[in-house]
């Protein structure tokens, strides 16, 4: 199998470029996704290669381009639609929620909704309060929605592969400091699918599951363990809805322990239903509380300093592997 070295961005990018060769009903919209080629340059030279018909850049208007985007799916076609940032989702959240999650079961089978938005999700740098939200757990509360976020450009082009050929509406969510990581890949085609989280290293001391850039926090917690002989298990979840608790379930019932890491918020996060979850099916094996890493309850701050404070860390994430062991 040929391999080649990429960047989240690229593999992303791919992955659209193959299914828009594969289906010629798939197109992208989104805020300066052509002329500009993406404002994370995800989308670049794809308006050159498919022509504005297939890459259109919309005005600044997220309710009135995403509900264009459903009225495409309902009609048969398959649009990726592209937020500059999930932040800016809620402008056009009442489509999302009223209408392109909803329509299947509102028809009676009738209807389906082939789409996918996605874009960067969660903080970058200095972004403060207004751009720093993690959309995961507000979306995910909604039956009708599937919500992913890759942490790595393997799963991250498979993924999205899988999420344009559902025929359901698919959350993909990115992260903007993440585009730049480098991965090999193989060339040829593949498809990671949906709902299946991945064991990314066996351990059997305690379970530690999360997603997205938090994973690279993980590993490196993992590691320092790894230093004192503590062997830890480490999931990323890939899919965070539907949730993939037969892995979860399994690692928790031998090892016993378990710590959940999120960069959302503690109260009424992901980490609080897989907390619940991991409680219904494992209680018995549980000898220890199970404990959360989580961003603070308080709005992301602009400075620095406050910044790092209020995000999940691997100091803060070791600290509650140690008080899990005890």
């Amino acid at each position: 199998m040929y391999k080649q070295l990429v960047e989240i961005r690229e593999a992303i990018r791919q992955a659209l470029d193959e299914e828009m060769s594969h289906d010629a009903r798939v197109f992208i919209l989104g805020e300066e996704v052509a002329e500009y080629n993406g404002a994370y340059k995800v989308t670049k030279g794809m308006l050159d290669k498919w022509g504005p018909a297939r890459v259109v850049d919309t005005p600044i208007s997220e309710l009135g381009f995403v509900g264009l985007a459903v009225g495409a799916a309902l009609c048969g076609l398959k649009p990726v639609v592209e937020f500059m940032s999930f932040n800016f989702s809620f402008v056009g959240c009442d489509q999302i929620i009223s209408n392109a999650i909803k329509m299947h079961y509102m028809s009676g089978n009738r209807f389906s909704v082939p789409i996918v938005f996605r874009g960067p999700n969660g903080a970058a740098a200095q972004v403060s309060s207004q751009h720093s939200h993690c959309v995961e757990a507000l979306y995910g509360n909604l039956p009708g929605l599937i919500v992913i976020s890759a942490s790595n450009a393997y799963d991250a082009k498979g993924l999205l592969k899988a999420a344009i050929r559902c025929n359901n509406p698919v959350l993909f969510l990115e992260n903007e400091l993440s585009y730049g990581e480098k991965m090999e890949i193989p060339k040829e085609e593949y498809l990671v699918p949906i709902g299946k989280a991945r064991l990314v290293q066996e351990g059997k001391a305690l379970t530690l599951i999360s997603y997205s850039r938090m994973i690279n926090l993980c590993k490196e917690a993992a590691a320092e363990c790894a230093k004192k002989g503590i062997q830890i298990e480490l999931i990323d979840l890939r899919t965070i809805k539907p949730l993939d608790i037969a892995l979860i379930a399994q690692s928790v019932r031998k090892t016993h322990r378990c710590v959940l890491v999120e960069e959302g918020h503690l109260f009424s996060g992901i980490c609080a239903e897989i907390g619940f979850e991991i409680m219904e099916h494992c209680f018995d094996f549980l000898d220890a509380p199970i404990a959360r890493v989580c961003q603070r309850e308080t709005p992301m701050p602009y400075s620095k300093v406050l910044e790092r404070e209020t995000m999940p860390t691997k100091e803060r994430i070791l600290e509650a592997i140690e008080r899990t062991l005890k």
